[in-house]
């Protein structure tokens, strides 16, 4: 069974080996777009553009997980339309656990701006966080520091404030920023940290579990 991963840059990297811990049974097949990442920056149309032509090698794969919450949002609809025989699972902020995780009715969502002012991010606010205030700090650059390798150079300064005002859950919105969990993880001891590879994980089994048999 083979599983392929798409990021824009080395996130997909991360998911892999976290999926590989949790389930090793499958071939995992990472591609990435560095020569066009980051995505967050970029025009919905030009992300779906690049989205398609990134995952052509990963087709032939069981299933695709597209491990970009900013092409998920902006491209997972219309892959599984062109490739309707073709199972995909996307990443997309955890705002519902985090909704219910809160104490204090304060979360920070840590996403590129594609991702965090989607109209897919607003949907899942109005319906789970309504009466939550949520932050959205600027990560501006933080995806091409990461795929540098410069993770350190990454200022939390807006993550410090919003935990200050009341923030007790962090979500990863970016699977780049997985990298900063141990970063954050030291910095904020009381906060709890979301990201979705264990959710994807338990969907990318579901889906294959409930293939017809061949």
């Amino acid at each position: 069974m083979r599983i392929g991963i798409f990021d824009s840059g080395i996130g997909g990297k991360f998911v892999a080996e976290k999926l590989k811990a949790s389930s090793p049974e499958y071939e995992y097949i990472v591609v990435n777009d560095l020569t066009h990442a980051p995505y967050g920056e970029r025009t919905y149309e030009e992300i779906r553009e690049l989205t398609k032509i990134a995952i052509q090698p990963l087709l032939g794969c069981d299933l695709i997980i597209i491990a970009c919450n900013t092409a998920t949002v902006a491209a997972l609809d219309n892959l599984r339309t062109t490739y309707p025989s073709k199972l995909f699972v996307g990443f997309e902020p955890m705002i519902k656990p985090a909704a219910y995780e809160t104490e204090s009715g304060h979360i920070t969502l840590l996403a590129t701006s594609a991702t965090a002012y989607s109209s897919r991010t607003e949907d899942l606010i109005s319906t789970y966080a309504s009466g939550i205030t949520v932050d959205r700090p600027p990560t501006f650059g933080w995806a091409m520091l990461i795929n540098e390798n410069r993770t350190d150079e990454i200022k939390l300064t807006e993550v410090e404030a919003s935990v200050k005002k009341g923030s007790d859950v962090i979500i990863i919105g970016c699977t780049h920023y997985i990298a900063l969990i141990p970063r954050l993880a030291k910095l904020f001891l009381d906060i709890r940290i979301l990201e979705p590879t264990a959710a994807v994980a338990r969907q990318m089994t579901r889906l294959i579990d409930s293939r017809p048999q061949q």
